[in-house]
């Protein structure tokens, strides 16, 4: 009896020791999902045409043209920029004057009398509702934010929610934004990532799926801080994509990005303008060195960001230009722009105010050949930069591949070029033309005559031997 009750322990312990693991590891393979931002995300994001002031009617009326003109083309993602927690958007040149939404432990909320569905009763519930909304038309909700603790609520002295911390336990007061006045960095320590832990459980319960946090990825590069919020992103439990602004980032800190983020900016603010000696904002001429510079660190969940798309209606309230506008680019220019960030695998965040969405606007953003290469491309590169003409090539799936030239000069250009020059496979191509849609016959070489700023673009099928 003895013996048996000793083997009946023993089987215990076993079933104890193994059970627990086979567990673990059942839970484990079904986690397994694909990567966060497996293509890069497509979407709508309120700066370009909002600037700090958009409200909650403005953001509604541009999700239902996402919904029903671009969201069949795979743009998901509706975000709503810097701003939505100031009660006086319209005084940010005077920053002494700014008022702002907190809750009781500091965290911005959005501005009731400009976000209405964030009050239920007394309380304000955030953008849960908006988020509820959004998704329940099967779109990805985002917000826009400044890395660190507002300086309103350390002032105050409040408590950091779910800690025994003060926020001025967090708050680094020797690290302010350089050119935002809102906010102090965060401590890298306890009481920092008791901060951002905090934060991102707020944001958790507002269904974001697309955090867009800003002065964390140059001017300055915090590294500390992108490490705290994407382990917060993993304690508060629910993905969310995370975008770091502005650019340029440093391809010194590629590998960090990428282990880190799901995008990173490559560069400063991009807005409708083809070229300029000024230090801000960039222009679609500066894009095209960055974007060869980061083409080969793209792939499924970590995608180098070329910034908005300034096309379309630029209007009420455009942050740069100030004055309401219809896109300054050219077609060509906006061509050109669409065909870079595609070949070069950028997001695809348009700017445009959607409510004014007009046909050619609708064209640039749903042509399907420059879709597929911006979302399923394998790899793409700048293969030939030949004074003011530069080309690009991608590999499709199934053996496919797109080219395109580019004239970023100011007077026409010609180019000719054979298609193993260029890295394509020997042999001859059926050659589609990606902008238009019409087959150009059999070819071994390029050749195209371009107009200044123009593009051209083709995809490319193998002829059997």
């Amino acid at each position: 009896m003895v013996l048996v009750k000793r083997w009946i322990a023993v089987a215990i312990l076993l079933f104890a020791a193994f059970a627990p693991a086979q567990k673990v590891e059942k839970q484990s393979k079904q986690r397994v999902k694909p990567a966060l931002a497996a293509r890069p995300p497509l979407g709508w994001n309120s700066w370009d045409s909002y600037g700090l002031r958009i409200d909650e009617q403005q953001f509604r009326d541009n999700v239902k043209v996402l919904t029903n003109k671009l969201k069949p083309f795979g743009y998901d993602y509706a975000v709503i920029d810097e701003g939505w927690f100031l009660r006086n958007p319209e005084s940010r040149p005077h920053p002494e004057l700014l008022q702002y939404e907190l809750d009781a432990n500091g965290r911005y909320i959005p501005v009731p009398s400009r976000f209405p569905s964030a009050t239920a009763g007394t309380t304000n519930v955030g953008f849960a509702p908006i988020g509820k909304w959004l998704h329940a038309q099967g779109l990805k909700f985002g917000i826009h934010i400044v890395r660190g603790i507002p300086r309103e609520s350390v002032k105050r002295d409040l408590s950091i929610e779910g800690s025994t911390f003060k926020l001025a336990d967090a708050a680094d007061q020797s690290d302010a934004c350089p050119w935002d006045p809102t906010n102090w960095g965060v401590k890298d320590t306890p009481a920092g990532q008791a901060w951002y832990d905090a934060l991102l459980r707020q944001y958790a319960v507002w269904g974001v799926d697309f955090l867009k946090v800003d002065c964390i990825s140059n001017n300055p590069y915090k590294v500390s801080e992108i490490r705290q919020i994407r382990l917060a992103i993993q304690h508060a439990g629910r993905p969310m994509v995370l975008s770091l602004s502005p650019g340029p980032t440093s391809v010194d800190h590629a590998e960090e990005v990428i282990a880190m983020s799901q995008m990173w900016r490559i560069s400063n603010d991009v807005w409708d303008v083809w070229s300029t000696k000024a230090p801000f904002p960039k222009s679609v001429k500066d894009q095209f060195a960055q974007a060869a510079k980061w083409s080969k660190y793209a792939g499924p969940g970590h995608w180098p960001d070329a910034d908005m798309l300034p096309i379309g209606e630029l209007t009420p309230y455009p942050d740069v230009g100030k004055v309401a506008r219809h896109t300054r680019l050219t077609p060509a220019e906006q061509r050109t722009m669409v065909t870079l960030w595609s070949f070069a695998r950028s997001p695809l965040m348009v700017g445009a105010n959607l409510t004014q969405l007009d046909e050619p606007t609708t064209a640039l953003l749903t042509n399907r050949n420059l879709l597929r290469i911006d979302q399923n491309a394998i790899a793409s590169r700048e293969v030939r930069h030949d004074g003011e003409t530069i080309v690009w090539t991608s590999d499709l799936p199934n053996g496919q591949f797109a080219v395109a030239a580019f004239n970023i000069g100011d007077e026409p250009a010609d180019g000719a070029w054979q298609l193993s020059d260029l890295g394509l496979p020997a042999g001859s191509f059926s050659v589609r033309d990606a902008w238009e849609g019409t087959e150009k016959g059999s070819a071994t070489d390029l050749k195209v005559h371009l107009e200044p700023h123009a593009t051209a673009a083709y995809v490319l099928t193998r002829n059997h031997q």
